[in-house]
This record gives structure tokens, C-alpha cells and sequence, in this order.
């Protein structure tokens, strides 16, 4: 146990950036499962907005530095190939 008090201030700060950390990488993975099943679907407007959210997400992920900016750019590009090559 932290016997500081700055050092118990850093503990509950480090439990709230995790919980927020661990709710956007959740997100991303949800919402590049809800791009695969909208492509699956075959409905292009669905598919179409998912893209966008998930590179939303994404953007705002590498922003904050919970992913690099490579991966961002990377989870992107095969989201919008995958809506390419689809022909949804």
C-alpha cells in the first residue's frame, strides 16, 4: 500500500485511466466486429456507416496515444478495402 499521500493520489488515478483506457479498446474491437457483420449483410448503408464510426474511434484512440497512430491508419485502411472489394 502507498503510504504517500501523492502516491495514493497517482493509484486512483491510474484505476480511472485504465477503466477509460479499457472501454475504448473495447469499443474498437465492437465496432470492427459490427463492420464485418454489416459487409456480411450486404447492406451498404450500414457497412458505410459503420467505417465511419470505427475510423472515428480509431482517430480518437491514436489521438490520446491508446494506439498508435501505424495501427490507427492500418485498422482504417483494411476496414475501407474491405468495404471496397465487397461491392456492397
Amino acid at each position: 500500500m502507498a503510504h504517500t499521500k501523492s502516491a495514493q493520489k497517482r493509484i486512483r488515478q491510474t484505476e480511472v485511466r485504465t477503466e477509460r483506457n479499457r472501454a475504448a479498446k473495447s469499443r474498437i474491437r465492437t465496432l470492427r466486429k459490427k463492420v464485418a457483420d454489416a459487409l456480411n449483410s450486404g447492406d451498404k448503408t450500414a457497412a458505410t456507416t459503420a467505417v465511419s464510426e470505427l475510423a472515428s474511434a480509431v482517430d480518437k484512440a491514436a489521438k490520446t496515444n491508446l494506439i498508435h497512430s501505424n495501427k490507427a491508419a492500418n485498422i482504417k485502411s483494411k476496414a475501407a478495402k474491405a468495404l471496397a472489394t465487397a461491392g456492397v
